[in-house]
């Protein structure tokens, strides 16, 4: 065994459950402890902040699982972006392995650990290093000092004391990317689905409910008190769009709030579309079973990683634009046209090609302002990054998660089932899944990066893709819990799932 390979192998971890099957309550137990921890890193500052350039980055927030300026800053980041880079490498063969074995599983997911760790500490360097997340530091030349600010407080400090601040920080984001981090492997083996979809699940909840119902303004005062409107759209349209004629604010509020519907109800129906294979039992006859295979074959993985991975993007950009010079766009070519690359801020307002993955606010221009070629534009390229980005990582996950038509072949022959008609043969069953897979593959992916798009230049609430990532990660949670454990849970729980 190699040295590498020991690594692998004795890298920290969360011991799995020794009982094959675990109970309902149980699982419910360790999703629902692992949930309010998160809710509670959220809330937990860290020590020593000064400067937090991206506190106004909700929507990245959000993707990302994570609360700028608190231990959850970097949320799953790191863990996405590892599993991103490894997919990648593996899919064009640059590093391959064996997922067919117990043993190249094993390997695989030691590997996305250990990058997922790597980044953790290189994603926490850079926040601070790069002025994302950092003690306000100034050097004042008359007294030749450092000053730090810490809250309301203006401290004078050494370079080596700054230094030790910025330390400091960098270990209170890699202690936070951790504890994300093993909190993902209890849901995954002590919880339901995986800590991933949680977190995302759970952000963008809350940023729906906010952004619906909150009775507060963007300064944390009750509306009534401050006469402002507040953030909650709900009140807004009722208190003061409605009552001040302002019918162009009023039909945003209308239209965000029909959009976040409508996804949710495609979302819905795409997601119960199912292929169903009739196959039997071959030493019983008379007696078979349909196998469902998805029309959204790979649920909501493919745009959790592009929505990760166009947020990381912004992200990069931003803390680089921070880094450079505060407030410069970061603009190289074709800097007087609508397709400025890279791109980059001005104030928090994307600008160039980052506005193009931030999801250009196609349906708030036409109301606000009429046509807008540059925006129609955008959307357009928008529109195509997002379904080509489904697309090719449906591809690898398919390949990387056991879900390609050999492993779906190996589990059904494991099982007892054949083809009717056919001699029990793995290379006939892999034959007639191939022709389901692929297909489904690449459309439900067209399916999902096109919603998830159109939902976003809609302007529904927490933004569509946040939306439909939210819809199928409880509908898939629903399926998986209703599948596993109808019997086990709670009569009343029962009836509320409808079985």
């Amino acid at each position: 065994m190699s040295f590498f390979d020991k690594i692998i192998l004795n890298l920290p971890e969360v011991t799995a459950p020794k009982q094959k099957r675990l109970q309902f309550k149980e699982k419910l137990k360790w999703t629902l402890v692992v949930l309010i921890l998160f809710f509670v890193l959220g809330m937990v500052p860290l020590y020593g902040i000064g400067d937090n350039v991206l506190r106004n980055f909700e929507y990245l927030s959000i993707i990302l699982g994570a609360q700028f300026g608190s231990l959850l800053s970097l949320g799953i980041g790191p863990i996405v972006t590892g599993s991103i880079i490894l997919q990648l490498l593996n899919g064009s063969g640059i590093m391959k392995f064996d997922l067919t074995s117990h043993e190249g599983k094993q390997r695989f997911q030691g590997i996305q650990k250990l990058v997922s760790i790597l980044f953790i500490i290189f994603e926490a360097a850079i926040y601070v290093m790069m002025g994302g997340l950092a003690p306000g530091r100034y050097y004042d030349p008359i007294n030749n000092v450092f000053t730090v600010q810490a809250g309301a407080s203006t401290i004078a400090l050494s370079g080596s004391q700054i230094a030790f601040i910025e330390f400091g920080l960098i270990f209170q984001l890699f202690l936070g990317g951790m504890i994300v981090l093993f909190m993902d492997e209890i849901v995954s083996k002590w919880g339901f689905g995986s800590g991933i979809s949680l977190f995302i699940a759970a952000g963008i909840s809350k940023q729906i409910v906010i952004q619906l119902l909150s009775i507060f303004d963007d300064t944390g005062v009750p509306f009534w008190v401050s006469q402002q409107a507040p953030v909650g759209n709900l009140w807004s349209l009722l208190f003061f769009y409605l009552p001040e004629a302002s019918y162009k604010d009023a039909l945003l509020v209308i239209v965000s709030i029909l959009a976040t519907i409508v996804v949710f109800l495609i979302a819905v129906y795409a997601q119960s579309m199912k292929v169903e294979i009739p196959l039997s039992f071959g030493r019983i006859r008379g007696h078979g079973i349909r196998w469902p295979l998805n029309f959204i074959y790979t649920s909501n993985i493919p745009v959790i990683l592009v929505a990760s991975l166009f947020a990381t993007l912004q992200l990069w950009v931003r803390l680089l634009q921070n880094w450079i010079g505060q407030g410069r766009v970061i603009c190289w070519l074709f800097s007087n046209t609508p397709f400025c690359f890279p791109g980059g801020y001005t104030g928090n307002t994307p600008v160039g090609f980052i506005s193009v993955l931030n999801g250009p606010p196609l349906l708030e221009t036409l109301i606000r302002s009429g046509w807008n070629w540059t925006i129609f534009t955008y959307s357009v390229i928008y529109i195509i990054l997002m379904i080509l980005g489904a697309i090719i990582f449906s591809l690898f996950w398919v390949q990387t998660s056991g879900m390609d038509a050999g492993s779906q072949a190996e589990q059904m022959m494991s099982s007892g089932l054949q083809i009717p008609g056919f001699r029990k043969d793995k290379r006939i069953l892999e034959r007639l899944l191939s022709r389901y897979i692929g297909p489904l593959t690449v459309m439900g992916a067209i399916t999902v990066g096109l919603l998830a798009a159109l939902a976003d230049l809609t302007g529904a609430l927490a933004r569509g893709t946040g939306i439909l990532l939210t819809v199928m990660i409880v509908y898939k949670l629903y399926e998986d819990i209703a599948k596993e454990h109808v019997y086990d849970m709670n009569p009343l729980m029962r009836r509320f799932m409808g079985k």
